[in-house]
């Protein structure tokens, strides 16, 4: 498989040095390779949160045979390497160009459907008895300016009067007092329903649930060939396998296999993200250093920062990885993570860190998420494109293709009209698309530069 980044983002049998990997508990779930002949109804590529979200729901809601393919151990991809923010998002259209392209009725929808995907998440956890560890009763974003102060209280405005969702704000001593202390926080917004989680907690509970209903999962089980029978069904060939099936739904996001498919090919716009955990914290160490809060949180800059408070009193942070890929290149990033901490939070200079590891968001040419049918073969279903907020979008866009596919009126169309235009159909192909590591590059040297002269 020729990769868009260096060879060492995909190796399949490799378990990343992750903290959620180190603290995943004993809910792991096994899953056999594929082997001998199989046959199903449905097959889904992907063992990530969209995959496992709509096997779940085939299986559990609509008895739909259902059988899923992963080429790694279950939570191998970003489902088991992203920060666990279970928080609205999925697009980087700006708000002023969501209304005025979709208007406010689709725009509302869109955004009421991402409050619901948060809460979807919430239920499965209760309904499936999955031990994700959730934090937090809401999203912070912090201004890291006066000026960004400013620009947020006109977001939270129209957030909460054109599109109904619930933001409070907080002054720079407001929030000193109930969230952290810096020389670059300038006041933030609350946006609920928002929390943190354990990410591959949370992908292994949507495992373990997904086959008590009744679906088939298979680990290391990576899809090599893919062929269209005469019957108008798909045979999906493994190293140890083979899976004849009625239709397919594809997933990947971020390490989505573009070749297996031309449908996506060219289309999915792969951003390596990288995460640093420091060493654990007493309760009176962060309430010296004037750390108070446990909600998942970003900061407002272009180039933005995730960060949060973990359940045993670590600090975590995230951010955007070099255009490569390569060890290398991940190394330096670490370090460059490393020195923002003590740059935003001088209390933190000095501090241990025990954890490091990096993997790949999916963005999209339109900026949007995506779910949809391909045109050139309507049996094959598809949903990716998150823009780095995963958890809630990709659950809920698993649960929707679940419900399109089983529903009695599902028909030919391409796109699921019952869902916000934002989200409907498939993104379209970048130019040149052998380019897009060097689009990746180009986007973070402009957003640097926006961010140093604020504009």
């Amino acid at each position: 498989m020729k990769t868009l980044f260096h060879p060492s983002l995909y190796q399949f049998d490799q378990v990343q040095p992750s903290y959620w990997e180190a603290t995943a508990g004993s809910s792991k779930l096994k899953g056999e390779p594929l082997s001998g002949t199989q046959s199903c109804d449905v097959a889904i590529i992907g063992g990530g949160y969209t995959g496992l979200s709509a096997a779940l729901h085939l299986a559990r809601d609509f008895s739909v045979d259902v059988c899923l393919l992963e080429a790694g151990h279950i939570g191998w991809g970003a489902s088991g390497r992203n920060g666990g923010f279970c928080t609205m998002g999925g697009t980087k259209v700006s708000l002023k160009s969501q209304l005025k392209r979709f208007g406010v009725e689709q725009t509302r929808g869109f955004h009421q459907s991402q409050a619901e995907a948060v809460n979807l998440v919430r239920a499965l956890g209760e309904d499936e008895n999955i031990d994700y560890l959730p934090q937090g009763d809401c999203e912070f974003i912090v201004a890291d300016s006066p000026d960004h102060f400013v620009d947020l209280q006109k977001q939270a405005e129209l957030e909460q009067t054109l599109l109904g969702l619930d933001v409070t704000v907080h002054s720079q001593d407001e929030f000193r007092e109930i969230g952290y202390d810096s020389p670059h926080q300038h006041g933030a917004i609350a946006l609920r329903p928002s929390f943190a989680l354990h990410p591959l907690r949370y992908a292994h509970g949507l495992a373990a649930a997904t086959e008590r209903r009744g679906a088939r999962i298979h680990a290391y089980s990576e899809v090599v060939h893919w062929r269209k029978q005469e019957d108008g069904g798909h045979l999906l060939e493994t190293a140890s396998g083979s899976l004849h099936a009625k239709r397919v739904i594809l997933t990947g996001n971020g390490f989505m296999p573009e070749h297996l498919h031309h449908g996506v090919k060219g289309r999915p716009l792969p951003v390596q993200s990288a995460i640093v955990v420091t060493r654990p914290m007493s309760a009176s160490e962060l309430q010296q250093k004037g750390w108070h809060t446990e909600n998942p949180t970003i900061n407002s800059k272009h180039m933005f920062f995730y960060y949060r408070l973990l359940k045993d009193g670590r600090f975590m942070l995230g951010g955007r990885a070099n255009h490569i890929g390569d060890p290398a290149g991940a190394e330096q990033t670490f370090s460059q993570l490393k020195q923002s901490i003590t740059r935003m939070w001088p209390q933190f200079a000095g501090i241990e860190y025990t954890h490091q590891w990096r993997g790949l968001v999916c963005m999209a040419l339109n900026l949007r998420p995506s779910i949809g049918r391909m045109p050139e073969d309507k049996s094959v279903f598809f949903a990716y494109g998150y823009h780095g907020n995963g958890v809630n979008s990709a659950t809920w866009s698993g649960r929707e293709l679940a419900r399109w596919m089983a529903g009695k009126n599902s028909g030919n169309s391409v796109s699921p009209t019952h869902l916000p235009a934002i989200i409907r159909g498939r993104p379209p192909r970048f130019p040149l698309a052998f380019l897009r590591r060097q689009y990746v590059r180009a986007g973070l040297a402009i957003y640097s530069l926006r961010d140093r002269f604020n504009f």
